[in-house]
């Protein structure tokens, strides 16, 4: 399966002009991928708050399908990238642990759309962040990080597990790739453009 299938070189020569910046949110369970996420499509050094986890996290973070973690984002990850000439996306990540959701509010104003990251191995960590974006009306697209670089589950079978709409996208990505992280972010803004000139039409 191959995944990243824009070409862009967000390396070539930038032409001169108006620019837009737009931003998104990238949420999603525990240990799902998103500071990964984040580091892999940022072309500056990306911002993060790893701490090191403490007896805090016992009892509250299961870390059975992820047993190398040893850090935990505690505030927010940050990085940018320009997908044209004329388009910044600057992407926040959102903690995963739940006694740090109370900053989720804060890192979604603004937000054009946001993605939902999702590991199939705890399918079930991805209903807060769905919810949270439903219950505010953000356009958003679930990601199914492929860790392994396989797919085990097929798209839909993870769609209907998750009770999302026909309308709201899934993809395959692998979150360390840079091109598979990219193809994710330009899902979201067309998504959210879609979005926007529903609610236009009326």
């Amino acid at each position: 399966m191959g995944f990243g299938e824009f070409d862009s070189d967000a390396n070539a020569p930038q032409v001169t002009g108006p620019t837009s910046s737009a931003k998104i949110v990238v949420a999603g369970g525990f240990g799902s991928g998103k500071t990964t996420l984040v580091g892999a499509i940022s072309e500056i050094d990306p911002l993060t708050t790893e701490a090191m986890m403490t007896e805090a996290s016992v009892g509250h973070d299961d870390t059975s399908a992820t047993p190398n973690k040893t850090t935990t984002t505690v505030a927010m990850d940050f990085g940018r990238i320009s997908l044209d000439s004329d388009l910044v996306l600057y992407v926040f990540g959102t903690p995963g642990q739940h006694r740090f959701w109370f900053m989720w509010d804060d890192l979604a104003v603004g937000a054009i759309g946001a993605v939902v990251l999702v590991d199939t191995r705890r399918l079930a960590d991805a209903f807060p962040s769905i919810d949270f974006f439903e219950n505010r009306k953000l356009p958003y697209v679930v990601a199914i990080n492929c860790f392994d670089r396989l797919l085990h589950h097929q798209i839909e079978d993870v769609r209907h597990a998750l009770t999302i709409a026909p309308s709201v996208p899934i993809m395959a990505c692998d979150a360390r790739e840079r091109d598979s992280a990219k193809q994710v972010l330009i899902s979201v803004v067309q998504h959210a453009i879609a979005h926007d000139s529903a609610l236009r039409a009326g």
